[in-house]
């Protein structure tokens, strides 16, 4: 038997053969070119379809390991749009007169070695994503398809490498990769996030490096304590199958709360739904017993389509959203385009800062038509269910006002139509701009509930891109001036008797629940498979 030794990052015990994840050969060579116009051309024709290959990544992200994955892909993207990467592979390829290929590969080792040579582990992440990012490139301007979606894998395999990629472990069949052993990389790195999300065991190993003998070697993996024993003894496996059965205990007592009540042993509820972007997200919210969905993002019906879908078309989503959580309650937040979630077929102009720019409420209120057909078709599937309506990016009254305008001359339509619909349909706001803070005393005097989006109220708050990569130890989701927005966010709605929630990632954080307890908020919404770790915190708590 042979133990390699290393960092845990991603819990869990995984059992299978050892499986070397061989990329497709990169040769990434120099040569001059005479026409460097019709070089830099290429470069950002390349750029342009990876940041394409990004967005659907980001899609599938979504569905694998909720928004928190997607955020990644999203920052990807925001990478490869900065003007200064741009211009620096840019002046290389003009000044030098050299191949994109070798361009980018210069630029990316420049960044990759200032990153890596910081202490902290997270900026030393920061360095990988470039690489990563710059390499999605070098590979489309060489005509390579990514290593892991070409490896047929017909059994349960743990996966070893000198490192994985983000875009790579999106790729991987996660229903045979049981486990991922890698020699590089840091336990903040978006490879770990990911992996722990998705529920993959994963470990760092120091120290040596096993050769391609050990190549479908039985072997055992421990991703809580960093440990990888190949051929194991029957000792070895026993204890670890002991491990397994523990973790699979703890799991079923988990599963053993579906139907308790979300209360504190004082008998303080607070609800618990689920976020979903898709039905199949619904499902999962189903399946962990979500008390409600608090958060259905329309725009990812959007987001799937070459055209804009049709009224008939999001009466049936939503129809079936409503019928399939059968009386429960389903948020579904108005189409909130624009910043990183951009479609073919509504083009936007560019814009300096699209995080601060057309968006949301913004383009609803800009093009009545399409917000008008969302309303109808959410008016419409309203019957079958509870349905709540949910307006994203609010900053002031009038914005409210005016779509509450528009949402009564909808239903004057479909009155006249002879259409059946809630008259009492629930409205409410997002409250994820300061501005939104500010006012939400006279906000929640026109609306039924707020609901906060912690994700954008504390990039504004703080004045942190949350997608930069070179920013993330800036972002502080728990800092005074955030949790002092929730505070006054939450005392307005109920001032005026209406309710609170919170939808963004922050929701599911276990050490702030009792603050939230205390700040008076009702309901959290958050990734299906949190509700029931969120439930046992909560009835934990005296």
């Amino acid at each position: 038997m042979k133990v390699l030794t290393g960092q845990g990052i991603s819990e869990g015990i995984a059992s299978g053969k050892i499986l070397f994840y061989k990329r497709a050969a990169s040769q990434n060579e120099k040569w001059d070119v005479e026409d460097t116009e019709a070089e830099w051309n290429r470069f950002e024709t390349a750029r342009g379809i990876a940041i394409l290959k990004l967005q659907e990544l980001s899609k599938r992200a979504v569905k694998d390991s909720g928004q928190e994955g997607a955020l990644i892909f999203e920052a990807y993207q925001m990478l490869l749009q900065d003007p200064s990467y741009i211009e620096e592979v840019r002046s290389i390829v003009k000044e030098q007169r050299v191949n994109a290929e070798y361009a980018i590969s210069v630029v990316s080792q420049r960044l990759f070695a200032i990153f890596s040579e910081k202490k902290e582990p997270c900026a030393q992440g920061r360095g990988a994503d470039i690489k990563d990012v710059s390499q999605c490139v070098i590979d489309i301007l060489l005509g390579i398809e990514s290593g892991v979606s070409e490896l047929c894998i017909d059994q349960p395999v743990i996966l070893v490498a000198d490192d994985i990629s983000p875009s790579e472990i999106m790729k991987i069949d996660k229903e045979n990769v049981l486990g991922i052993v890698t020699w590089e990389g840091t336990p903040c790195s978006h490879t770990a996030v990911l992996a722990k999300i998705m529920g993959i065991p994963m470990m760092i190993c120091q120290g040596e490096r096993v050769g391609s003998e050990y190549e479908g070697v039985s072997a055992v993996m421990d991703g809580s304590a960093g440990r990888l024993y190949m051929e194991p003894d029957e000792a070895t496996r026993e204890e670890m199958l002991h491990k397994k059965e523990k973790a699979r205990g703890r799991r079923d007592r988990l599963l053993g709360l579906k139907g308790k009540e979300s209360i504190t042993q004082s008998g303080q509820k607070i609800a618990l739904y689920a976020n979903a972007g898709d039905l199949e997200d619904i499902e999962a919210a189903i399946q962990n017993d979500a008390e409600g969905i608090g958060l259905l993002r329309s725009e990812a019906f959007y987001l799937e389509r070459a055209a804009f879908p049709t009224e008939e078309q999001q009466f049936q989503i939503y129809k079936e959203a409503a019928e399939r959580m059968k009386g429960k309650k389903v948020i579904i937040r108005s189409l909130d385009l624009g910043a990183d979630k951009q479609v073919d077929y509504f083009p936007l102009d560019k814009e300096t800062n699209p995080a601060l720019g057309y968006r949301g409420i913004r383009i609803c209120l800009a093009r009545p038509d399409i917000f008008k057909t969302q309303l109808r078709a959410l008016l419409r599937a309203s019957i079958y269910g509870k349905i709540g309506i949910l307006l994203p990016m609010i900053t002031s009254v009038d914005e409210v006002k005016e779509s509450k305008k528009m949402l009564e001359e909808t239903k004057e339509e479909l009155e006249r139509d002879g259409v059946e619909f809630d008259k009492n349909i629930e409205i409410g706001v997002m409250i994820e701009t300061p501005a939104a803070v500010m006012e939400s005393r006279a906000l929640a005097k026109e609306v039924d509930f707020f609901s906060v989006g912690t994700n954008d109220l504390t990039q504004y708050t703080l004045a942190v891109d949350r997608q930069s990569p070179r920013l993330k130890q800036f972002y502080d989701t728990h800092h005074p001036a955030v949790l002092a927005m929730l505070q006054m966010a939450s005392e307005s709605a109920h001032a005026e008797g209406k309710r609170i929630a919170i939808c963004g990632e922050l929701a599911s954080d276990l050490e702030l629940i009792e603050t939230f307890l205390g700040m008076g908020i009702e309901e959290l919404s958050v990734a299906p498979s949190m509700i029931l770790p969120l439930r046992k915190k909560i009835r934990e708590i005296k």
